[in-house]
């Protein structure tokens, strides 16, 4: 009997695949970065071949560092980057062009261009999503509006769109010789071409930008069988590949936030906080996304809130490669204890617009508050806080949307191990912050949808019972954070906006 489920997890810094056992425990881990290539200010692309290579040995390493065959995998789930564009061809499986990733504003014009009819709103009713430069459907309008080539593979019908899951999945269950091109509604979600009602391709919008339907990939539930690995493929052998999440609604599932109300927030690259707001889609007045949460099957989708922040971990990652600050990430919480507080210097990462609550391409990055006091410790410590007050942001807009007063915020991703941030994090909210016992909940997620669909796992009970806390931070009743710094963050976003002309 399989006593196991593996999870890719393509995120956007790099790949890793992850065993895990029916308590949700991660039993082998492989895991390697690939290339961040800019072309351009403002561009942002990967190598999807380098990906899908990526893939395949991480793959063989977690099976080889846990000694498993075909035979011990009950299922494979998928979870990926969102909003990631990559168009192939079918017949030959080559893309066309490198994957134009999320965080792109290259198409800063097609969105100027589509809002003169409708505004940035033009879409949202449909959609729930604001005309931005983020989602996949305008980085596809771009592709086909620049390369000459894309523009005539889609009209002959010889070329394949799908973010990072349906590239993956295409490739695991065949590519070329019948693999499956699919996504689910999570993704598809993303894409700013799925109604969000009917739960399928809205064919107005994507003639609206010149989208051939036939590029798409078929919209299927987060929790079924797509298709099967190859025998000669990275597993070793025919294994369901049986869930799908884009990576946000999978660390949602993996936090076990199955209840209307329960919300989590996700650190990596970005920062996103999703809110589960049950079987009905919610408009948001305060510049969130409605998005979905999951669809298990034939059970009713479920709908979410989500609050998007383009730059958390990567403005660590920042600070390592661009200013030579540090040698690792990990020293980022070293430095910035060397200093007691930020120095009066707030940072805004700006670097590709701002995203949620204020959807502003035209934003970019500024360090306001700069005096001569100012040093490496306090650059530091004014990364780490730019994450908690991007984060206070997003949750004062799910109160105003949902009427839903926080009581705990569950978190996930890389940065839940700076304790600094996490403490910080909660005197900026003023509600306790939780860390789980499993804070990969991004690959347990992809894991339990495609357990779900085999029946590893009977239902979300199960998986409930699977969630434990690992630690709490009480917020401080002395700090400041949430007032007047807070005042102060607020204040320095202001002198970001408008800067592209």
């Amino acid at each position: 009997m399989s006593q196991f489920v593996a999870a890719i997890d393509q995120g956007t810094t790099s790949t890793r695949c992850m065993i895990f056992n029916h308590s949700g425990e991660s039993v082998a881990i492989h895991q390697m970065e690939h290339e961040q290539i800019y072309p351009k200010p403002g561009w942002v692309e990967h190598d999807p071949l380098e990906i899908w290579a990526r893939t395949q040995a991480v793959v063989q390493g977690a099976m080889q560092k846990a000694c498993l065959t075909a035979s011990d995998l009950a299922a494979v789930g998928i979870t990926n980057q969102r909003e990631t564009a990559v168009i192939w061809n079918k017949h030959t499986g080559k893309p066309y062009h490198n994957a134009v990733v999320w965080m792109d504003t290259r198409n800063d014009k097609v969105v100027a261009e589509m809002a003169k009819e409708g505004g940035q709103d033009r879409f949202r009713a449909q959609t729930g999503l604001p005309l931005a430069t983020y989602f996949s459907g305008l980085k596809v309008k771009w592709l086909l509006d620049n390369v000459p080539e894309i523009r005539a593979a889609a009209d002959a019908g010889d070329a394949l769109f799908g973010n990072m899951d349906t590239w993956l999945i295409w490739n695991l269950t065949g590519g070329v010789n019948g693999g499956a091109h699919v996504t689910d509604v999570t993704n598809a979600s993303r894409t700013m071409l799925m109604n969000l009602d009917t739960l399928s391709w809205n064919p107005d919008i994507a003639t609206a930008m010149g989208i051939p339907l036939s590029m798409l990939p078929a919209i299927k539930s987060s929790s079924e069988i797509y298709g099967y690995t190859l025998a000669d493929g990275p597993f070793g052998g025919r294994i369901p590949v049986a869930g799908d999440l884009g990576d946000q609604q999978a660390a949602t599932v993996g936090q076990a936030c199955f209840s209307p109300g329960e919300a989590k927030n996700t650190y990596g690259t970005g920062c996103f906080m999703i809110l589960n707001t049950g079987n009905k889609p919610v408009p948001s007045e305060n510049g969130l996304l409605t998005t979905l949460c999951y669809k298990f099957g034939e059970e009713t989708a479920v709908y979410a809130l989500e609050g998007s922040i383009a730059i958390a971990g990567a403005l660590v990652q920042w600070l390592r490669d661009n200013l030579k600050m540090i040698d690792s990430a990990a020293e980022v919480e070293e430095l910035a204890q060397t200093v007691k507080d930020n120095g009066g210097i707030y940072f805004v990462p700006a670097f590709s617009g701002l995203y949620a609550p204020y959807w502003k391409d035209d934003a970019r990055g500024v360090i306001a508050g700069l005096t001569r006091y100012v040093n490496r410790g306090h650059f530091a410590r004014a990364t780490l806080e730019a994450t908690a007050y991007q984060t206070r942001e997003v949750l004062d807009a799910m109160r105003a949307d949902s009427g839903v007063e926080l009581t705990a915020l569950k978190v996930d991703g890389g940065m839940v191990f700076n304790e600094l941030l996490m403490q910080f994090q909660a005197d900026v909210l003023g509600v306790p912050v939780i860390r789980p016992k499993v804070a990969e909940t991004t690959a347990l997620g992809a894991a339990y949808a495609a357990g779900l669909a085999v029946g590893f796992w009977q239902n979300t009970d199960e998986m409930r019972q699977n969630w434990g806390m690992g630690k709490t931070w009480q917020p401080d009743k002395d700090s400041n954070a949430s007032t007047d710094l807070f005042r102060m963050w607020k204040k320095a976003v202001t002198r970001t906006f408008d800067w592209v002309e």
